[in-house]
């Protein structure tokens, strides 16, 4: 397939009038359009306003889908054990495998590629079987919790590690490596010392398969966290072996300079979650400090019931502006390292290494946008136009591992009005109130 447009390769690259042509699941070339129409005219020819690597999700809860406005104005803790566990709790296998799909679906729509899923505790099945038939590309996991969590959710700690071990046999590397795992215990509140060290004695066992985990994300957490251990969360994380080049920690947003100093010192990936912080009142995370110290920094939406978008456009203009009142400075965090966080750096967290730019020889991860609009006029600068003014409703084409998910801002692998129809009904019928009760007796 030929592609052209202003290609974004990267976050340093632009090519005004260009072309990519795509061969299998690769990116064949990259240059300039007339030079790549001459030589590929019997490619299928599509062409888009600009286009861009696929864009990276570094911390995404997709079954949570279903919660999207159940929990407004809600402090963290109170949200999630009053609100969101207990949903999760409730969920039936056909409900998760709705939730999942909806979840991608945004995703795709929107022009994210690759997710780093956090599940939930029961029917991880359901959602690796809805990546790989919509076709997202994705580090999922099961998720683990074995103390202070409500019934439908407090699991074992030998059948929870025992499970996850079952489905990286099954799902790590399945549908041409597309699909990848990692290990996903909730947070330290949430579980034991031996269910964090069991984490890191699993994973170190298969090649490739990650860790992802929530770490210092709200006050009250380190808090109990510290009463718990005698430590503060990060530093616990790093005895039980939760710190590393394969473990990604989504918010960190409440670390001191010794936590800070672990981070750099291990290659642990954060993923900074500002609309998520902001809605939960959790606070600012350091990023500008964290890029400083070269910790890899990617940027991820979090869970419906907390932004509610999976939009990382919105995302990525969120955590540039946040940063720049935090710190009253202007240039901080600008456009380009933005856009590498969403991209490169995600892609970096999830493992895979040619991903996250458009360049030969890389996987065919590739979104394409409309700037046919107001919004978009004038188009001075295409890197600003993306992270501060683009939406994910300007995508209109969506590629990944070289397979066409979405054309003309259709959506070609499942049936969008289906998944929409049916999880609108699920959501709507979703009774809590029995859970919220057994749920508040588990409350950390």
């Amino acid at each position: 397939m030929l592609l052209t447009g202003t290609v974004v390769a990267d976050s340093e690259t632009v090519l005004q009038d260009g072309a990519v042509v795509v061969s299998g699941y690769r990116i064949e070339a990259v240059g300039p359009r007339a030079e790549l129409e001459s030589q590929y005219a019997d490619h299928e020819h599509q062409s888009y306003d600009v286009l861009l690597p696929g864009l990276v999700g570094g911390h995404i809860h997709s079954v949570q889908s279903l919660g999207r406005g159940i929990a407004d104005d809600t402090e963290l803790l109170d949200w999630l054990f009053d609100y969101i566990l207990p949903m999760e709790a409730s969920l039936t296998a056909e409900e998760m495998e709705v939730a999942a799909k909806l979840g991608y679906l945004e995703m795709i729509e929107s022009g994210t590629t690759t997710c780093i899923d956090h599940l939930s505790v029961a029917h991880a099945d359901r959602a690796f079987e809805a990546a790989g038939e919509i076709g997202i590309r994705g580090v999922l996991g099961k998720v683990l919790m074995d103390q202070r969590s409500p019934d439908g959710l407090l699991e074992d700690t030998q059948a929870a590690l025992d499970e996850s071990e079952r489905l990286i046999q099954q799902y790590h590397g399945a549908y041409n490596d597309r699909i990848r795992y990692a290990v996903t215990p909730r947070f330290a509140v949430s579980c034991s010392e031996a269910c964090l060290r069991g984490v890191r004695e699993l994973v170190d066992k298969y090649d490739g398969v990650r860790i992802h985990t929530h770490a210092s994300e709200n006050q009250s957490e380190i808090e109990t966290v510290k009463e718990d251990t005698g430590m503060r969360n990060i530093h616990w994380l790093d005895e039980v072996g939760l710190t590393g080049e394969d473990v990604v920690l989504a918010h960190c947003v409440w670390t001191d300079e010794s936590e800070r100093e672990v981070l750099a010192e291990t290659g642990t990936h954060v993923t900074h979650c500002p609309s998520s912080n902001m809605k939960l009142a959790s606070g600012i995370a350091p990023i500008w400090d964290y890029r400083d110290r070269g910790i890899n920094v990617a940027i991820g939406n979090d869970g419906p019931p907390c932004n509610n978008t999976l939009d990382a456009f919105t995302e990525m203009r969120q955590a540039s502006l946040l940063q720049k009142v935090d710190q009253l400075d202007p240039t901080v965090t600008p456009a380009a390292e933005i856009f590498e966080m969403a991209t490169r750096n995600g892609a970096k967290a999830a493992g895979f290494e040619e991903l996250g730019a458009i360049r030969e020889g890389w996987r065919a991860d590739i979104v394409g946008l409309d700037t046919d609009l107001t919004r978009a006029t004038p188009l001075h600068d295409v890197l600003s136009h993306l992270v501060f003014a683009a939406h994910g409703d300007d995508v209109r084409f969506t590629m990944v591992d070289g397979n066409v998910l979405m054309e003309h801002g259709e959506v070609t692998t499942i049936d969008a009005d289906a998944v929409r129809s049916q999880a609108s009904t699920m959501g709507l019928e979703m009774d809590l109130e029995d859970a919220r009760k057994s749920a508040q007796e588990q409350k950390p």
